[in-house]
């Protein structure tokens, strides 16, 4: 079989393959109205390659990109994964590697969703919003997130250099981050103003329940009665793990509806009654994204609590894995999360009650004061006006 022919035989069963394993896995009827005239579109355009290209085709290295065009067409969290790719997502890491503390996204290259709090990325100064043009110099163009998280792998003590573009620079900046499992602590406290809490969440796992109902418990101790949860730049956690911080804070049955492409399903709070009953003002950004936009929807939705700040990421979805056939495979979200009233969160994001833009720091240019925070200066305005319960 000659490399032409082959070539015509891969790329047309190529989108089969691939409209029939997104199909199966969203419950979706592959007939559906419009796919079998692209798929014929898809044909002809196999045709005129084979009959008019004057080069020799790589059959594997064109279906290579075929899939990964047709990932890119869906939502930035779902990829088409090599075969060592698809390896390495199921194996999660490498034993003794560590990272640089990043949630990564794509917009024509690797984008930074949010650096988190202590990591290497945040003491270097990466900003959700960040592009990285290349990795351990290797252009991340049609590079998916999952290889990139494998080149900031490394031991630890060891640097990566990042090339980085921000807002309409011109030219990157190179940057050698010193990779680390340093990071803060998930859940941290204190006082910000005569009767005002603060609770800073810089990660949803296991223990950020607990950590929040102690953390108010100590802020109440202290008199506050008003919180501001500070959810800007988190990125991290378990979805499941939003939703159970956000049933501290209220009664409602409904918390968020888990909603696949066959069914919606409200997903209902615990036996346990809310701990925490004052008002709450939420601080987010760009960088706030998963596990914390579930938990900003639910609080806002049930009247819990208000927003200020930017408009979060629109990152509320789970991926499964789709092996294919001969290695690789297609990561697709398969499961997103809406507020509780149905509105939808994945790739819309949730929108604050007060809008306050945040100044960006040039790449290069010393960080803002911590002590100077209009986005927080803001809340606590807006909590003044907010009766006390």
């Amino acid at each position: 079989m000659t490399d032409r022919t082959r070539f015509v035989l891969l790329m047309v069963t190529a989108p089969i393959l691939a409209y029939t394993l997104v199909g199966g896995l969203l419950g979706r009827v592959v007939a559906r109205e419009g796919t079998y005239q692209h798929l014929r579109v898809f044909e002809d355009v196999v045709s005129l390659v084979s009959t008019n290209y004057v080069e020799e085709v790589e059959p594997e290295h064109v279906m290579r990109g075929a899939l990964w065009g047709l990932a890119e067409g869906l939502d930035p969290q779902s990829v088409y994964l090599t075969e060592d790719e698809a390896r390495e997502y199921e194996s999660a890491s490498v034993s003794g590697e560590v990272g640089i503390g990043v949630t990564l996204t794509r917009q024509y290259y690797v984008q930074i969703v949010a650096a988190r709090d202590g990591s290497p990325a945040d003491d270097a100064g990466l900003i959700p919003g960040d592009f990285l043009r290349s990795i351990a110099d290797a252009p991340t163009r049609t590079m998916s997130t999952i290889r990139a998280q494998q080149l900031l792998h490394g031991a630890p003590g060891s640097t990566v250099r990042v090339s980085v573009i921000r807002g309409n620079a011109a030219e990157p900046m190179d940057i050698d981050v010193r990779r680390s499992a340093d990071r803060s602590a998930n859940v941290t406290s204190r006082i910000v103003a005569p009767g005002v809490g603060y609770i800073r969440i810089a990660e949803f796992d296991e223990t950020t329940p607990d950590a929040i109902e102690s953390a108010a418990e100590a802020v109440g101790g202290q008199g506050a009665t008003k919180l501001v949860v500070d959810l800007r730049g988190t990125a991290i956690g378990a979805f499941e793990t939003g939703i159970a911080s956000a049933a501290l804070f209220t009664n409602a049955d409904t918390l968020v509806i888990r909603e696949t492409s066959v069914a919606q399903q409200p997903v209902a709070r615990g036996a346990a009654p809310a701990s925490i009953a004052v008002p709450v003002v939420l601080l987010t950004n760009p960088g706030t994204a998963g596990a914390a936009e579930v938990f900003a929807a639910a609080l806002i939705d049930t009247e819990r609590a208000e927003t200020v700040g930017l408009r979060t990421a629109g990152r509320a979805a789970e991926q499964t894995l789709v092996d294919l056939p001969g290695g690789g495979g297609l990561l697709l979200s398969s499961t997103r999360y809406l507020a509780p009233s149905g509105a939808a969160i994945h790739r819309v994001g949730v929108e604050p009650s007060v809008a306050v833009p945040t100044p960006r720091t040039e790449l290069g240019e010393p960080r803002p004061n911590p002590d100077e925070d209009p986005v927080l200066d803001r809340a606590l305005e807006h909590l003044t006006a907010m009766p006390t319960v």
